[in-house]
């Protein structure tokens, strides 16, 4: 099941030092890159089907076609390395595994938008992260790739790391910016987007890490080598984190469209031995939760998600077995989204609060079955009522345990603590 595309040199010692990656291929793909017009290369990323890997999944290629036309301004790229998704762990591979595939994507991009300056803009946490990333850039720098003239061509690039202070709200695109311009990281209001008003009120693309790192295997290889992985609509492959109760939980590479049971079993080991399948959050901690019944039909590609009333998010899987206890799994999840909230909205900053003391009335046994039912009122009224989808982040999961696992919030009211499973 195993593919090695973007981990192609993870396994190779010393593959985040400049000698060993070009050993190994890194930046043989420049001379092409150079000898395209950029709207080809545009082109061909397009043609790849490559969707942004933060979670999103809008189309690489034609988040990029959306600069403004004869445009006057510099045009910014800014890398997304926040990477603040509980349980999303793949970026910080690409890090400190093989920067120099981001750093030769980074190239690419900014050849293709015409941009001579990027930013990466790395989670404050990530200290190993930036110290081997930003010892990459400076090799790049030394050997030619990134400064005055790339690779001997009439073209500067730039490229500037910048760290945040461990806030998960900056990788939310619009608050990135304005931490990245020294301001405190808060959502902008949208329309305008980035793509025509983004940093410094300049045209901004902003991609994610695995987005980028993906760029050089599409243009060594071509767009029909990228979409021989993965399903028609959701093309390539992606670095899934497995986490929870697995038996070998762990970063994978795999193509998209692979039956999500299937990975578990085969790729991660399975459950513990005795243990019964009570859930799976597909893609962090933001995504609905399936039930068994539910991830028995689906596969893990965008489509297959949506279709399940989930979204395919980060690609961070994490397995519950019939040792987790939901009641208490929600209450540390909306501990998180209320802790994280940059208050700028009151029913983020005021209704994950409200939520939060609600939990914790029901887990202390004071809670009522109108508890529950304003949970459930709370999540629609804070949902899509705020500038960004913070609060979406919260609600969505936590309106899904409600719905799929309302007896356990019933048996803290009803006090039959007999039947909750231990933590």
């Amino acid at each position: 099941m195993q593919v090695k595309v973007l981990s192609a040199r993870f396994d190779i010692p010393d593959a985040h030092k400049i000698e060993v990656a070009k050993e190994n291929g890194a930046y043989a793909t420049l001379e092409k890159v150079f000898s395209m017009q950029p709207i080809e290369v545009i082109e061909l990323v397009k043609q790849s089907g490559l969707r942004g890997r933060g979670g999103a999944g809008f189309p690489t290629g034609l988040k990029w076609s959306f600069l403004p036309k004869n445009n006057q301004k510099p045009v910014y790229l800014a890398v997304n390395s926040d990477e603040s998704e509980p349980a999303t762990f793949k970026d910080r591979h690409i890090l400190v595994l093989d920067p120099h595939a981001m750093i030769e994507g980074i190239i690419i991009c900014c050849y293709a938008i015409n941009s001579h300056d990027a930013y990466i803009y790395i989670r404050g946490e990530y200290t190993t992260q930036v110290k081997v990333l930003q010892a990459a850039i400076d090799e790049a720098y030394a050997a030619g790739y990134l400064g005055a003239s790339v690779c001997g061509q009439d073209y500067r690039l730039d490229v500037t790391v910048h760290r945040g202070a461990g806030a998960y709200i900056c990788g939310e695109e619009t608050a990135l910016l304005e931490s990245i311009e020294g301001r405190k990281g808060q959502p902008r209001s949208k329309p305008p987007f980035p793509a025509v008003e983004g940093l410094y009120g300049c045209p901004t693309i902003i991609n994610n890490v695995q987005s980028i790192a993906s760029l050089p295997f599409i243009l060594t290889n071509g767009a029909d080598a990228y979409k021989a992985f993965g399903t028609e609509k959701s093309p390539g492959t992606h670095l899934f984190g497995i986490s929870g109760l697995v038996k070998k939980p762990g970063m994978y590479e795999l193509p998209l469209g692979l039956p999500l049971l299937e990975v578990i079993e085969k790729v991660a080991g399975g459950l513990r031995e005795g243990r019964t399948l009570k859930g799976i959050i597909p893609g962090g901690s933001s995504t609905p939760v399936l039930t068994p019944e539910e991830a028995q039909t689906v596969t893990l590609d965008y489509e297959s998600m949506a279709a399940h009333k989930t979204m395919f998010g980060s690609g961070g899987i994490v397995v519950l077995d019939d040792t987790v206890d939901i009641v208490k799994l929600v209450e540390n999840l909306i501990h998180f989204y209320h802790h994280e909230s940059c208050g700028q909205c009151t029913p983020c900053r005021e209704g994950l609060g409200w939520m939060l003391k609600i939990v914790k009335k029901i887990i202390g046994g004071n809670g009522t079955t109108a508890d529950i039912n304003l949970l459930v009122e709370l999540c629609d009224n804070i949902e899509m009522k705020t500038v960004c989808v913070l609060s979406a982040a919260c609600t969505m999961p936590v309106r899904s345990y409600l719905n799929k696992f309302r007896h356990e919030f019933e048996a803290y009211v009803k006090s039959d603590v007999s039947c909750q499973t231990a933590m």
